[in-house]
């Protein structure tokens, strides 16, 4: 198991598998990047500018990485259905997410043409509107950030676009720009539609 750090908390083995699919079905997901010599960098980027200063303030302990790293098998395995609830396993939208960081497909093309990279993950103890708040104040140079609930994990990404664009997510999973955090994150973002989500 490697040690490697990408910032000053978090290990390379720890992004590559802290996802439950993976942890499910160990013996079939390869969760290493085929492309580490850009992959690996833009992880550290965001470990760097984002990750490492939520843990500053928050503390190791109380952070939850729960969707690091998503290599091409792990995708593959969101995406199938679980043979008794017959639900996908889970949800990878690898050319809007960033969660694939810097891979290419067979083709040779990025699967996120916006590259960086992106993780979900909570504070325990604090509700993620809270967190959110916080993120917002500190003006940290995030690329997209989703808000899905006070009591679940957020997505955030670091990448060269630094848009600092955030999402809310209806009940019914519908991503939209009217929140709270619309203009204090970035003041042209609430004219924008879901369509650059």
């Amino acid at each position: 198991m490697t040690t490697q750090l990408l910032g000053r908390y978090l290990t390379l083995e720890e992004f590559y598998t802290c996802t439950r699919t993976y942890h499910k079905y160990a013996d079939h997901i390869d969760p290493y990047p085929s492309n580490p010599g850009e992959t690996i960098p833009a992880l550290e980027a965001l470990c760097l500018h984002i990750i490492d200063l939520v843990i500053d303030e928050f503390g190791r302990d109380r952070f939850q990485l729960t969707y690091g790293f998503c290599s091409s098998d792990l995708k593959r395995w969101l995406a199938k259905k679980d043979p008794v609830t017959r639900k996908k396993h889970g949800i990878a939208t690898p050319s809007l997410d960033q969660h694939m960081a810097h891979e290419v497909n067979r083709n040779g093309r990025y699967y996120c043409d916006r590259l960086g990279a992106a993780c979900d993950f909570r504070v325990l103890d604090l509700p993620s509107n809270d967190l959110v708040d916080w993120i917002v104040a500190q003006e940290l140079p995030f690329d997209s950030l989703y808000f899905y609930g006070a009591h679940r994990p957020i997505h955030i990404s670091y990448g060269p676009q630094h848009k600092r664009g955030i999402w809310a997510f209806t009940e019914q999973g519908t991503p939209t720009r009217q929140h709270p955090w619309a203009s204090a994150a970035n003041p042209t973002s609430s004219r924008l539609g879901p369509s650059t989500w």
